[in-house]
């Protein structure tokens, strides 16, 4: 148990170093459309292209962790997701920009799909739910890097910026590197009986699942990629103002997933996702009609307080899920749910420039809406506690 607690912790940190990538990755959109000479719809244009960097990684993510376990794959993408954003920002032209996207977007996807199959082997040694105070982590680790991040490109620049997380991420995935645990790859030990290791898995339940995740992640990837610009354009925020829309957000939902494994075991995760889902459609309402920029960020940490633990809540459920392999079953889920914060913003950015912003987040409201009436279908979240490992699998 004490191996398992360490690792406990070092997937955690695993976490907090993906988040501080994309946090620091926030305030450093806007700045493309100067730096390129770029339009809005351009900059939608390359968004899609790290979505769809993102989304066509992780669909082949399943299969490698099934291959080589998921503590080899996740030290293998951890360590090269912390050059990925020095990469975008020393793209020298719109040419180059463009592939330098796809790479971030694949790193960081990898990254995320193993981190969370890493998450589910780990709930099973312990016995107990990790996954919400685990996304905490990222959260933690987004306000640290927007934050931050923020107020070192407005002193020192973006490229400085950009080399600082580079070499802070690698050091921390570095320390805790040693301290990973998780399952055994397939040729050692084989799924569990009745798993299928397939590329698409064929349950509509799980993409009933995925597709939930997806409406959870469309309003996150929308703070992430826009409310920087929305704080500029709309309200006329500074670079650093505008940086803490994102900021804020992330460190709101770092507080509500600390608590989140606490909540969940005491209300089970379906009235858990229900209230939550509630709470972000309020959020992101209030965002979309706030008259300046102090109560805009006020609204998206409402937001972030609501949607903190529905996407750990549908991971876990997807580790979980009958009949599908884990490694699998999260892949399919986190292929679908990460389109909503990697390729929906995209399209959110040529509908707001079309329509507005304000429109556009009001309209986000509803399907938090639909994820709170559909709160149902990821009951199986709460088996992790059914399935604990009585003793520890070899470390790979």
């Amino acid at each position: 148990m004490t191996e398992a607690r360490r690792a406990r912790w070092a997937v955690a940190a695993m976490f907090a170093a993906a988040g501080f990538v994309m946090g620091a990755w926030a305030p450093q959109i806007p700045l493309l459309l100067p730096r390129h000479q770029i339009t809005e719809f351009t900059l939608g244009i390359l968004i899609l292209v790290l979505g769809l960097g993102a989304v066509g990684a992780m669909l082949f993510t399943g299969h490698l962790i099934a291959r080589f376990g998921s503590v080899t794959v996740l030290r293998a993408f951890a360590l090269s997701s912390s050059i990925a954003l020095p990469i975008v920002v020393f793209a020298p032209s719109l040419a180059l920009l463009v592939p330098a996207m796809a790479i971030l977007g694949a790193l960081i996807g990898c990254m995320d799909v193993a981190m969370n199959a890493n998450a589910v082997e780990v709930e099973r040694r312990l016995g107990r739910a990790i996954m919400s105070s685990s996304h905490g982590f990222w959260s933690l680790g987004g306000f640290v890097g927007g934050f931050a991040g923020a107020w070192i490109i407005s002193h020192w620049g973006a490229e400085v910026q950009a080399v600082l997380v580079a070499l802070g991420t690698a050091a921390l995935v570095l320390a805790v590197m040693p301290f990973l645990r998780g399952e055994a790859p397939a040729p050692v030990i084989s799924p569990m009986p009745g798993e299928k290791t397939v590329l698409l898995p064929r349950d509509l339940g799980l993409w009933l699942l995925g597709a939930l995740a997806l409406f959870s992640m469309v309003p996150e990837g929308a703070v992430l990629d826009w409310a920087a610009l929305y704080l500029q354009k709309d309200m006329g925020s500074d670079v650093f103002r505008s940086g803490l829309g994102f900021a804020f957000f992330a460190g709101a939902m770092a507080m509500m997933r600390f608590a989140g494994d606490s909540v969940r075991n005491r209300f089970g995760a379906v009235v858990t996702l229900r209230v939550s889902g509630l709470l972000a459609a309020a959020g992101m309402m209030l965002a979309a009609v706030a008259p300046n920029d102090t109560l805009a960020i006020a609204a998206f940490f409402i937001t972030g307080l609501g949607v903190a633990n529905m996407v750990p809540i549908m991971f876990s459920a997807a580790g979980n899920y009958p009949g599908v392999a884990s490694g699998n079953a999260i892949a399919a889920v986190t292929m679908v749910g990460y389109a909503g914060i990697l390729v929906a913003p995209a399209s959110i950015g040529f509908v707001a420039e079309a329509i507005g912003f304000r429109v556009t987040y009001a309209v986000l409201s509803l399907l938090l809406i639909v994820v709170a009436l559909l709160a149902g279908r990821t009951a199986g979240a709460d088996e992790v506690q059914a399935v604990p490992l009585t003793s520890p699998r070899p470390a790979e």
